[in-house]
């Protein structure tokens, strides 16, 4: 298993997409935040997904030169579309825009339909909680990447459709809390398919609804389902799940999932951005953020419990430690990226 710095690992992965045809600054910024997401422990959305960019690319399904395009907008919102480009330099640039008008006004909400994947959802909660914001972000699989089924269902009919909260402001923080409202992101599942390892119990079942750790349930024909958030209470999970679908496919002017979707094509999102200088005051959310960080850390705690973890806490504790140690990448994923080198005339770094 190889172990790089973030600097080699970004380095790298901005050479492939180079070589790909991706611009400069264009494969500087994907590439960052792919290895960010590695960096805080999300394998699934890393260098990984590099792979399945550049795939898209060359088959015509990603456009790496695409700029936002805002089709509607008014002092408060913005409707964009994405014309399929890399999915975070269009992100970025739309959060950038909803930013910019938080300064002047208490909320900026703005919609995304056709962009390729656009990647962690929490880097976009960050930038949102660096200017002081407070920012609530969702997405969906533009109808297509279909993996979950409703409970009592053996067929997908969702996305994992993510949903992140991000507030600034803590001793620790910013608190963001980003999760998919499945009970593992697609991505983790291919990570494990790729690598040739199980998947832990109470993630996937196979197509005909039985729980299975073999990943390639999931990608069989016909296949397998991600289980929804909850557990014994799925149906929250699967709920909240089916709202993000209607809010992002629905409100964007985008697409809803549907009958025979085709693979993947990328994510619809919904952002919202809140001024906290419009409501009780940025400096009142600030000392209540503290005051309440404080007091729920201080919980007495079971015996063996050494810690509790809020938001964002899972995420500071990886990038510490790979900040310091490196970035683990296992075998199979790595031979997927010195594959893809290979073919686009990249050396990859030594290991």
């Amino acid at each position: 298993m190889p172990t790089l710095t973030a600097a080699d690992l970004t380095q790298f992965t901005e050479a492939l997409f180079l070589a790909a045809g991706v611009g400069p600054a264009e494969a500087q910024l994907v590439a960052r935040s792919l290895v960010d997401a590695n960096l805080r422990g999300h394998d699934s959305h890393g260098v990984m997904r590099a792979p399945f960019y550049i795939g898209r690319l060359k088959d015509g399904g990603l456009d790496p030169h695409a700029k936002l395009v805002v089709e509607k907008e008014s002092p408060s919102s913005l409707v964009c579309n994405g014309g399929w480009g890399l999915g975070q330099v269009i992100t970025y640039d739309l959060m950038n825009r909803l930013i910019q008008k938080c300064q002047s006004t208490a909320i900026a909400c703005g919609t995304l339909k056709h962009s390729t994947h656009i990647g962690r959802l929490g880097e976009y909660a960050e930038l949102a909680a660096e200017n002081g914001f407070m920012s609530m972000i969702m997405a969906n699989t533009h109808g297509a990447a279909q993996r979950v089924s409703p409970v009592g269902g053996k067929r997908p009919r969702l996305g994992t459709n993510p949903i992140c909260i991000g507030m600034p402001g803590g001793a620790s923080g910013p608190f963001i809390f980003d999760i998919g409202t499945s009970a593992t992101a697609e991505g983790k599942v291919r990570v494990k398919k790729i690598a040739g390892q199980q998947v832990p119990s109470g993630w996937i079942l196979d197509p005909e609804g039985r729980p299975t750790n073999d990943p390639n349930q999931l990608y069989g024909n016909p296949p397998g389902t991600i289980l929804p958030l909850g557990g014994d209470q799925a149906y929250k999970g699967f709920g909240l799940a089916f709202m993000i679908e209607m809010m992002c496919g629905g409100l964007s002017g985008g697409q809803c999932a549907y009958e025979n979707p085709p693979p993947p094509v990328g994510n619809c999102a919904f952002f919202l951005v809140l001024n906290p200088e419009f409501f009780g005051g940025q400096d009142h959310l600030l000392r209540e953020v503290a005051q309440l960080e404080e007091y729920v850390r201080a919980v007495p705690r079971i015996d063996g419990v050494n810690e509790v973890f809020l938001p964002g806490d899972p995420e500071r504790k990886t990038l510490a430690q790979r900040q310091t140690s490196g970035i683990p990448l296992d075998d199979g994923n790595w031979k997927a990226l010195t594959d893809l080198a290979a073919q686009l005339g990249v050396t990859p770094p030594a290991v």
